[in-house]
């Protein structure tokens, strides 16, 4: 054979492009999440420094971030201690909320009675200002953390229940056909079918839920307490303080944070399913 012919014969050899970038990885999404928001934090800390800086508001309006902080490096333990008691009733009502509210949701699902007898009265308490009958607590429980803890499950019982009964309700009916011919009984369909079911929009109930409780507590501290984020509030807007009023306002808002955070994580290994499929949106 000539060398035209192996020539015509060979396959045509197809050039690679020249220069072609190569594939760069993406940063994860967890962090894409942090950073969006810590981005928009910084944004608001500059404008808070521009405006106080350049004097636009006067210091017993807006105090400067020094001043602030300032507040944090003179008091930290009075900070502290006031800290540890609102936590302390944000937990407690939380925790009652949350038992006690999936418990009405079930019931209510379970029985249309009790849905009609319960769901108009727990929509009454839930209109009903919780800073209005936050003095009678006072009244009937004194001016212990009892009166905080009350305000704080009142709170945050709403969402448990709503998302409660959204959640159960969510359940395919021809699965609780199929369970129910299968000879599974009541109790194990709950276990095995509506409670897994009903768990991601349980806990978007239950993050709500959270920051509901951590403002209830502060508001049942606003009526009658001495010690607590709200006594602390209190007493820095008598003082004109309001680095000390930012600075309770700040832990306020970490607080709230970090027990959504908590019920996130607790959704990441009781629902993985769910987080990995909102994440990949």
């Amino acid at each position: 054979m000539t060398q035209q012919a192996q020539q015509a014969t060979a396959l045509p050899s197809v050039p690679l492009p020249q220069g072609t970038p190569s594939r760069r990885r993406r940063p994860s999404r967890g962090v894409m999440a942090a950073v969006y928001p810590a981005t928009f934090l910084a944004l608001l800390v500059v404008a808070w420094f521009a405006v106080t800086a350049t004097e636009l508001v006067e210091p017993y309006i807006i105090p400067s971030p020094g001043d602030t902080w300032q507040a944090f490096a003179d008091y930290p333990d009075y900070l502290w201690e006031h800290t540890l008691v609102t936590t302390g009733e944000t937990i407690a009502g939380f925790a009652i909320a949350g038992v006690v509210g999936v418990l009405f949701a079930v019931l209510m699902v379970y029985s249309s009675t009790l849905e009609k007898t319960f769901y108009p009265l727990i929509l009454f308490a839930q209109v009903i200002p919780k800073i209005a009958i936050a003095p009678l607590f006072v009244v009937w429980l004194g001016f212990g953390a009892s009166p905080k803890i009350l305000v704080a499950v009142l709170m945050a019982f709403f969402p448990v229940v709503i998302s409660g009964i959204s959640g159960l309700r969510s359940v395919d009916p021809e699965l609780l056909e199929l369970t129910s011919t299968m000879g599974a009984s009541p109790v194990k369909t709950f276990w095995k079918v509506r409670f897994p079911a009903a768990l991601p929009e349980l806990l978007s109930g239950l993050k709500v839920a959270a920051t509901l409780a951590v403002t209830g507590a502060v508001v049942g501290e606003f009526v009658g307490a001495n010690s607590g984020l709200g006594y602390v509030i209190l007493q820095a807007n008598g003082n004109l303080d309001t680095a000390m009023l930012f600075a309770a306002l700040i832990i306020m808002s970490i607080l709230g944070i970090l027990l959504f955070a908590v019920i996130q994580v607790a959704e990441m290994f009781l629902i993985p399913w769910h987080a990995s499929r909102r994440n990949r949106r």
